[in-house]
């Protein structure tokens, strides 16, 4: 036997799945640095997002980044199974699993050749092991694979159940936040006379909506590497509107949901945090300021019109610098790593929402098309 080779073949099964289980199976984060999954997304991203970077057009970036997280997570599997096929073929062709014949032994393309039949339980019976160890391994590797198999099947619905449930609140903050998602929006549209009532109950939601994020995201991070639906969409957009909004309910509003504010800015900055450490972001302080002195005096007199009680505008000012050092050093590292641009506190003039576009341009437009339509039926 070639020691060498059953050595090298154990270890290669062994690394393989022990990954594949701390990745699908393990419900908890692995915080060890030297893994498989881990230095696989790691250095696939850095090369991707240098390609990316080269794209000047928005729309074609985003379309090319899209295809990132699923399209990788299916190669990765690919990785896995070809190293068990390839760690089984050391094992078969270092015990000389297969009967030599007149024409001499077995080539180890041979080998690899019957672990992958194996493997997927094909069964073709061309190559058969000649030795009762080979017939072990062969029996391992097809019971082996079709566990496997199976795991994975179950393994992809869960990621896209999960991306799912993420989107689906995400898609709701478009009519409550504007697109991209902003502060000043999302206070402006929950305003009913002076009263914030409506904000405090979308502040439970989203702190709920943090949980599950963090939750999901540290038990399956490559669900990070997904894309949202819209190029002003994302996970981290949303983060940031309502990490803006709770800040400037706890630094200017007097008694208005600034307990629920309180529960959800607590929540959503610690998944923030979190998942910066699970993707090696070290804070960045920001190389532009996302509020400047003009938009906050744009925010406060437009909720000062609105008849809510507010603190003194020097007052809200510094408490709101030193909450938003808290969390956009993490936002920003973030949004740097991921290709996502953070939304402003106040938006653009002239942008209309998701829901209000549409690729056929304006109801006007669209009732022009019909009665064109029309016109043509009737001459037919």
């Amino acid at each position: 036997m070639n020691v060498l080779s059953l050595i090298a073949g154990v270890a290669l099964i062994a690394i393989v799945l022990w990954d594949a289980f701390e990745t699908i199976v393990l419900p908890r984060l692995v915080t060890r640095r030297i893994r498989l999954a881990r230095i696989y997304f790691r250095y696939t991203w850095k090369v991707y997002a240098v390609v990316a970077r080269s794209i000047s057009s928005r729309k074609y970036r985003e379309n090319f980044l899209g295809y990132f997280g699923p399209l990788f997570m299916l190669l990765l599997i690919l990785l896995w199974a070809s190293g068990l096929i390839m760690g089984f073929a050391l094992l078969l062709w270092g015990g000389s699993a297969i009967a030599a014949t007149p024409a001499g032994p077995h080539g180890f393309a041979t080998y690899i050749y019957l672990s992958g039949t194996s493997f997927f339980t094909l069964g073709l019976g061309d190559v058969a092991p000649g030795t009762s160890y080979g017939r072990f391994l062969v029996a391992l590797e097809a019971g082996l694979g079709f566990g496997f198999l199976a795991l994975v099947i179950s393994y992809l619905p869960l990621l896209n159940q999960s991306f799912s449930q993420r989107e689906v609140t995400i898609s709701l903050l478009d009519s409550r936040a504007g697109s991209p998602p902003t502060a000043a929006e999302m206070l402006r549209r929950h305003l009913h006379h002076g009263n914030l009532d409506d904000l405090r109950q979308v502040l439970h939601s989203w702190e709920r909506w943090s949980a599950e994020l963090l939750e999901s995201h540290l038990s399956f991070p490559v669900i990070a590497r997904f894309r949202s639906h819209h190029d002003s969409q994302s996970w981290i957009g949303s983060l940031t509107a309502i990490l803006d909004t709770c800040a400037f309910a706890l630094a200017g509003l007097e008694n208005t949901c600034t307990r629920q504010a309180q529960f959800t800015f607590a929540m959503a900055r610690h998944t923030i945090v979190d998942l910066a450490q699970v993707f090696s972001c070290p804070p960045l302080q920001p190389e532009q300021n996302r509020l400047s002195p003009e938009d906050f005096a744009a925010l406060y007199d437009m909720l000062a019109t609105e008849e809510i009680v507010m603190r003194d505008r020097k007052e809200i000012e510094q408490r709101l610098t030193e909450l938003r050092m808290t969390y956009e050093p993490y936002l920003y590292a973030m949004s740097l790593y991921f290709l996502v641009s953070l939304p402003p506190w106040i938006p653009q003039s002239g942008r209309q929402d998701n829901w209000q576009a549409s690729p056929w341009g304006d109801d006007n437009g669209l009732q022009r098309k019909k009665r064109g339509r029309r016109s043509r039926d009737d001459h037919f």
